[in-house]
Formats: structure tokens, sequence, C-alpha cells
């Protein structure tokens, strides 16, 4: 969990992790399989771009803290479109993507509309679903439960814990403290550089 002032650069850091950003010097390793290498380690600070689209397919799960998707898609194949890219069959994908939608209280007749005509709580939960679509061995979260009800916050929760208890590494970022208690193992504090347990 990364913890620090506003604007002391979380959201920059997991922009940075996500390569959204270029970093000046440095590294960032991910542990990254693929079907033609096997299991590596990618520098995506370094990396070529269809290096880093395939990490972001098979290993980086991102949940930001606002909805970026091609107008007039559905919701529904928004969220699917992860598991289409990864050669699961759209049917199947579409499935799996209305169970998550559902889990997370989108109302079934928005499921064929463009989220850009959601209300923000709305869109927020597409944009979860869709970066829970894939059980990615590592999430970026940045504040996804920032404007969700408290129904919806848990199941938010439920979804990180879900994704913890299945093994992947979680870095997030939220100013709920009820969410921060329920998920955080360890607190990253970036204005101070340490980490300490939750």
């Amino acid at each position: 969990m990364l913890l620090g002032r506003s604007g002391a650069g979380k959201s920059t850091l997991l922009r940075a992790l996500y390569a959204n950003y270029l970093v000046d010097k440095g590294e960032i390793n991910v542990r990254h399989q693929n079907t033609k290498q096997g299991e590596h380690w990618v520098d995506i600070a370094n990396a070529l771009p269809r290096d880093i689209l395939d990490v972001r397919k098979n290993t980086l799960g991102w949940v930001s803290q606002f909805l970026r998707v091609i107008p007039r898609i559905s919701a529904l194949d928004v969220v699917a479109q992860p598991l289409v890219e990864q050669g699961e069959c759209k049917d199947t994908s579409r499935q799996k993507a209305g169970a998550l939608l559902k889990r997370l209280n989108v109302p079934e007749h928005l499921w064929h509309l463009a989220p850009a005509t959601f209300s923000g709580g709305e869109q927020q939960r597409v944009n979860i679903a869709r970066g829970f679509i894939v059980e990615s061995p590592i999430l970026l979260l940045d504040e996804p439960t920032a404007s969700l009800d408290e129904k919806n916050r848990d199941v938010v929760i439920e979804l990180i814990l879900d994704a913890k208890q299945r093994g992947a590494a979680i870095v997030g970022i939220f100013h709920d403290e009820y969410v921060r208690q329920q998920v955080a193992d360890k607190f990253y504090d970036i204005s101070t550089a340490t980490l300490k347990p939750a």
C-alpha cells in the first residue's frame, strides 16, 4: 500500500510501474511469463513497446482513477476485452464479464450501453471489473474505491482479498482508512521512503 501526502508521487509511481510514464533512470523489473519465452524478467522501464504490451496483457492488471475506453463500445465488451486479447472466446469472455459486472452491482440494462453515458460510480465499477477480469499476477490499483458507496466498496475489498488469496501481488493507493485496514499487508510511505507492516 502506498502512502504519502498529496502530490508526493503515489499515482506517478503506479503509472511508472505500468509503463504509462517513462522513468529518467533505473530499472523496473517484472517477472513475466508468456508462451514464447516462458518465465523471465522484463525491465519495463527500458523495454520495447511490444514487450510492455505483452507484460500488460499477461502480468499487470491496472485499475486507474478514471475509465478511459473507446467510445461506443458496450460496458460488457469493455470488461471482456482483456480476456479476448488473451485468446479466450468472445462468448465465454462476455459471460465472465457479465458475472463480474453483476457482482459489482452494475445494472444489467446498462451492460450493452457505452460506459461514457454512466454515472461516475458506474464507470468506476466497469473500470474495476475490467481490471479484475484477468487473474493478473500483479495488480496496480489507483484509488479504485474513491467514488463508490459502502456496498460496492465492500465488493472491491472482496475482489482484492480474492486476488491476494490466489497469490497476486498488489500495489495500491487507498485514501479510505477502512479499505487500507482490510487489504494492506505493508505500507510504503513515499514521502519518507519507509516500509512498515500494516
